[in-house]
């Protein structure tokens, strides 16, 4: 006879199944069926649906946890601090920014959503150029000594730290444990390319 389910109250039992979904999506995708993310959550489908009305209720609440949850506003406020010299701003918000997102979930359900063309990925990838690179973009045209930067030199920038947790997560191949020295290389020859 299987254990009695315990009942727990509504936000812990949404959380619970919140917790199961991550790492069954990040591992089977997005289309896993309901059955099974029921199933991983140790609740019935029909519970399931009592707490996220239709999968695309918690594939939201899934990007809301992996995605808008890791962003910090503080970031911003440290980007903007011209106290501080220009590559140091970059080397720490990319440190921060990829201690948050290198993660098997983070990328795996990212690389997922972008195959099935989800519009998760363009929404996360619209709000990290609005909050994060346009005010980076800002702070790079000021620094003297720089030619006048474009959204694409920020995305470059951006891209090709990502590609790290990339490579460590999706293609499982050897990275550096510490991101913190490729942050440094990759932020010095974006001011270098700069100062052509």
């Amino acid at each position: 006879m299987p254990p009695a389910r315990r009942r727990l109250p509504p936000e812990d039992r949404r959380r619970a199944i919140l917790d199961a979904a991550v790492p069954l999506i990040a591992e089977k995708g997005l289309d896993v069926p309901t059955r099974e993310l029921a199933a991983r959550a140790g609740v019935t489908q029909p519970l399931l649906y009592r707490y996220f009305p239709a999968k695309a209720v918690l594939l939201e609440a899934v990007f809301e946890r992996v995605y808008l949850n890791r962003l910090d506003p503080a970031w911003l406020e440290a980007l903007r601090d011209r106290a501080v010299p220009l590559e140091h701003r970059l080397c720490r918000f990319y440190e921060a920014y990829t201690t948050a997102i290198f993660t098997p979930e983070w990328m795996r359900i990212f690389m997922w959503a972008g195959l099935a063309g989800e519009a998760l990925n363009r929404r996360y990838l619209e709000q990290v150029g609005r909050d994060y690179l346009r005010p980076l973009l800002a702070e790079v045209a000021a620094e003297p000594g720089l030619r006048e930067p474009v959204m694409e030199d920020l995305w470059n920038l951006h891209g090709s730290l990502v590609y790290l947790g990339i490579r460590r997560f999706i293609y499982r191949l050897p990275t550096p444990e510490d991101a913190r020295e490729p942050i440094a290389r990759a932020v010095a020859r974006f001011l270098a390319g700069l100062r052509a």
